[in-house]
């Protein structure tokens, strides 16, 4: 027995972990010191001890488990290991995870039971898990907050934001001075409200990587005059030139759309906010060399000092946080921008001088793809008529288009449940636009698909719907659907996506 103590304590004395051997009987033959240190028992304390009559360890269902180890010389892994020893010398007892291996030493059987002191990486596992259900608790609710958040506010804002445009349009010459400004204020105020709130919800979204894209090949120069468009009127309202360098009438990028449009408008948006007086400038060009088309908008603005340079990018970042400011506005712009860009491939540079102006450059790669065309002459003498086949269940979205494009427009109205195929041989429709419930969802997707598949004028699909998800919205790009409009929204953004909506119809050859 000394001789088999010897050659016990030469394989696992030096060891850190706790190890044991018993043999046949459940008697303990060997401990190691850290055994006894956590145990708190010697050697010679445990002559009378059995490992097989520990009553602990039988009202768990353990004994078997080392019995089989032995007789069979396999090996076990019990979690939790506890024993009457173990429960008697601590309060509080420690987890331990033990590894039983059956051994044979001169023609007898032993066990070898080996024991990690897992208390901590149990304690830290369930710490962690705890973190990870409270993240997903926090997600799931701040999506929720977020989808009700954008469909209770969004249809509301629509009605006011449209109406009140129309009315500012119709009354301009009947109502007295005074009564213009407050009507200015409601529209403005209105306006601002739906921008703050459209930049946080879609912030919100690409940080926690739900924002998906879908890269297309699609003309740069066309992208940044559909952005123009919005922002003209407002510049020269300051006094503001417009400069336009376009080297090339058209330049192809693999990019998604929206994603660039968004971009190219927060960077445009924040030249015509900061520059009081002079010029923006718009250049778009090539770098043939390094395979990618560059876009700068160049302003003589207020400009932005050298030390906010480094913290420009981040949201919700302002360069002057006074309560009286002279610039209204979130600090999203820009970080926005970025992150669009940088989510098709881009990047986003800055040169600034305080006082003098500011150029902000963005790349997109060139197209890797064939040449393009536009649709063929047919389908653009479709595309140059003025009706619009329109799906509405409820008919509020279908009077508020109406009322936008009753001079330039003639609305022909469906519900999606009245609806079929025959209706696009009609080759008077331009554009057919959904209006598009959470209900209706799926069926909508449907017609979609079908009306893709079986227009044989190929026109242009414009989905107008509440939702604001993106991986929602995808799923009409992935249906066909060639615009997407989100409530509430405008005259100005109406008619630019119908422009839009024929514009970027632009195939492969």
């Amino acid at each position: 027995m000394d001789e088999l103590r010897k050659y016990l304590e030469i394989l696992y004395g030096k060891l850190r972990s706790p190890v044991e051997v018993i043999d046949s009987e459940g008697k303990i033959v060997y401990v190691n010191e850290a055994f006894t240190l956590l145990w708190g028992f010697t050697p010679d304390e445990l002559v009378e001890y059995s490992v097989f009559n520990d009553l602990i360890l039988r009202e768990e269902n353990k004994i078997n488990l080392i019995r089989e180890a032995l007789e069979n010389l396999s090996q076990k892994t019990i979690e939790h290991f506890e024993d009457s020893l173990l429960r008697s010398h601590h309060k509080v007892v420690p987890l331990i995870r033990a590894s039983v291996i059956g051994i044979r030493i001169n023609n007898e059987s032993y066990a070898v039971l080996t024991h990690e002191d897992v208390t901590e990486q149990v304690l830290t596992e369930e710490e962690i898990k705890r973190a990870r259900d409270a993240s997903k608790e926090a997600e799931r609710l701040k999506n929720n907050f977020l989808n009700v958040l954008s469909h209770e506010l969004r249809t509301p804002l629509n009605i006011i934001l449209g109406y009140s445009s129309l009315i500012k349009e119709n009354l301009s010459e009947k109502i007295s001075t005074e009564d213009k400004i407050y009507l200015d204020n409601l529209h403005s105020g209105s306006e601002r409200l739906f921008n703050t709130i459209n930049q946080m919800l879609e912030f919100a979204h690409i940080e926690a990587g739900n924002y998906s894209i879908s890269i297309e090949t699609a003309d740069l120069v066309g992208i940044i005059q559909s952005g123009l468009a919005q922002y003209e009127h407002t510049a020269k309202a300051k006094g503001l030139e417009i400069r336009k360098n376009f080297v090339h009438k058209k330049i192809f990028v693999d990019t998604d759309v929206q994603c660039t449009l968004n971009a190219f408008n927060n960077l445009l948006s924040n030249a015509v906010k900061f520059t009081n007086q002079g010029f923006i400038e718009i250049e778009v060009d090539v770098m043939e060399d390094k395979n990618l088309a560059l876009c700068r908008v160049r302003d003589s603005g207020i400009g932005i000092s050298t030390k906010y340079l480094d913290h420009l990018f981040q949201p919700f970042s302002q360069e002057d946080l006074n309560i009286g400011r002279s610039y209204e506005g979130n600090g999203l712009g820009l970080a926005l921008a970025k992150r669009y860009l940088e989510k098709v491939g881009g990047s986003l540079l800055v040169d600034s001088i305080k006082g003098v102006g500011s150029t902000f450059t963005f790349t997109l790669p060139l197209t890797s793809s064939g040449r393009i065309k536009f649709d063929d002459k047919e389908e653009s003498e479709i595309l140059a008529s003025n009706r619009i086949l329109m799906l509405d269940n409820i008919g509020e979205t279908y009077e508020l288009i109406r009322a936008f494009l009753k001079k330039d427009y003639q609305i022909v109205n469906y519900s999606l449940r009245d609806f079929k195929i025959e209706l696009t041989r009609d080759n008077s429709f331009s554009h057919i636009v959904f209006d598009v419930e959470k209900s209706f969802w799926q069926q909508a997707i449907l017609i979609c698909k079908d009306i893709k598949k079986n227009d044989p004028y190929k026109r242009p699909i414009i989905i107008i719907s509440n939702e604001f998800i993106e991986e929602k919205i995808r799923e009409f790009y992935n249906a066909g659907a060639n615009k997407f409009l989100i409530k509430p929204f405008g005259k100005s953004e109406l008619v630019k996506v119908l422009d839009e909506a024929k514009e970027y119809s632009l195939k492969p050859i």
